[in-house]
């Protein structure tokens, strides 16, 4: 008996387990969708009227929101914005480049040998072509000029003797007491002996030009670079240094990388006549240092940079641009005649492109999606989506969307200024009447 009544007193408790189970999950399901009800109840409820967190119409709240804070919502206290007019101006489409200073230098070299005698030159100076550098010492090319000019003086006065014995055997064999044969060798003398002399006058050409070399000449007009040798040395045309170098300084080239990509462009205004202007700027780019105008390009991409070398000549009339001198070029290309321009603060890039906020007469925004042009430091071009005279959102933009109302700097202090100075006025008009009441009761 007591065998078979174990096993029924070992059933029940199993049993009421299960059934507290069950219920304690159909109380947690209630108690779940009642929080959900309630969660839904919140925040689906209407605002309150003029609570100062109330949700606007537009979107959600908070800054991160597409309506930004409170003031970016209808129902909310107006942002307080910076505003700018869309104005007409002339931009420059220009290009700007790292450039190098190269200038005409030429090294002056001696064209003869011979011992140093005088430098008539000093190290920096400014030179002009023709000018004499040096001298060197002439006396050997003298010598060598009198004896060419011996020379030839010997072999004329043969030439003349014999053009006088060829006139001589002419007549003589009109009258056939000569043989002919004696007249031909005498003719052949004859210009055996031009040819010599005009050989001779050939020697003493040079030995003039050589004698007119051991002045060392300007070839250039410059500035003259430190001197290599000293008087007295042995100089000679194959000196690598040679006496000096002159670089010229006006007019001077910068050469400077032009984009493949701006390539096109910058040919089809040279093509079609365009002088294109071209500036030399310091490396702060805040100095002019120099204009002059755009010069040559080259005829080939280099294949490692993308880009193509071109000249800009300057005349450097105040020295202000030095040989081997890193500059930057600015180049202008073309001039957009009254292009619309904003701040560059003023253009936002959403999901959709470029837009800015317009300022309407209610003191309100609306989104505007533009086209942006050319740009400066501080202005962008708005190709397209902008006229002139419309006013735009340059500073708060972050806290508004379409319809946000704003307010502009400044506009709130000139009503709180009125109304102080009315009750500054109502002040002394409630004194004045009191001070009447109590005349009245004295007189009673």
């Amino acid at each position: 008996m007591e065998s078979q009544a174990k096993p029924s007193l070992n059933a029940a408790p199993p049993q009421r387990s299960r059934r507290s189970k069950v219920v304690g999950s159909v109380i947690a399901v209630a108690a779940m969708a009642g929080l959900g009800g309630l969660a839904w109840y919140l925040t689906h409820q209407a605002p309150s009227t003029g609570a100062p967190g109330a949700q606007g119409a537009g979107g959600p709240p908070g800054p991160g929101g597409p309506g930004g804070g409170a003031g970016g919502r209808r129902g909310g206290p107006a942002t307080t914005v910076g505003v700018a007019t869309a104005d007409k101006a002339d931009i420059p489409v220009t290009l700007e480049a790292l450039g190098t200073v190269t200038a005409a230098a030429t090294t002056v070299r001696p064209q003869v040998s011979g011992i140093l005698q005088q430098v008539l030159f000093k190290e920096g100076q400014m030179v002009k072509a023709g000018q004499v550098l040096a001298q060197i010492d002439p006396r050997q090319f003298e010598m060598a000029l009198l004896q060419a000019s011996g020379q030839r003086q010997r072999d004329e006065a043969q030439l003349e003797n014999a053009r006088l014995t060829l006139n001589r055997y002419r007549t003589l064999l009109g009258q056939d007491s000569i043989a002919r044969q004696d007249v031909d060798t005498q003719a052949s003398l004859v210009k055996q002996l031009e040819g010599t002399v005009m050989t001779d006058r050939a020697q003493e050409g040079s030995a003039k030009l050589n004698l007119g070399y051991t002045k060392v000449i300007a070839p250039i007009t410059g500035r003259v670079g430190l001197r290599v040798v000293d008087i007295g040395n042995l100089v000679s045309s194959g000196d690598a240094n040679g006496l000096a170098v002159i670089t010229q300084l006006s007019p001077i080239d910068v050469e400077f990388s032009i984009p493949q990509d701006s390539v096109p462009l910058v040919m089809q205004q040279v093509n079609g006549g365009a002088q294109l202007p071209a500036i030399a700027l310091d490396r702060t780019r805040t100095n002019a240092l120099d204009n002059g105008k755009f010069a040559a390009m080259d005829n080939q991409v280099d294949v490692q940079t993308g880009t193509v070398k071109a000249k800009a000549r300057f005349t450097n009339a105040k020295s202000t641009l030095f040989p081997s001198q890193f500059v930057n070029v600015r180049l202008e290309l073309r001039t957009i005649k009254d292009a619309v321009m904003v701040p560059v603060t003023a253009v936002r890039h959403g999901a959709n492109g470029d837009f800015v906020y317009v300022l309407k007469e209610d003191k309100t925004v609306t989104i505007r999606p533009v086209t942006r042009g050319q740009a400066t430091v501080d202005k962008v071009q708005i190709a397209s989506g902008l006229q002139v005279g419309e006013q735009v959102i340059t500073e708060g933009g972050d806290r508004l969307k379409e319809g946000a109302k704003v307010t502009l700097p400044g506009a709130g202090k000139g009503k709180r200024d009125g109304a102080s100075a009315a009750d500054g006025a109502s002040a002394p008009a409630a004194g004045e009447l009191r001070h009447r009441k109590e005349q009245g009761a004295a007189q009673q």
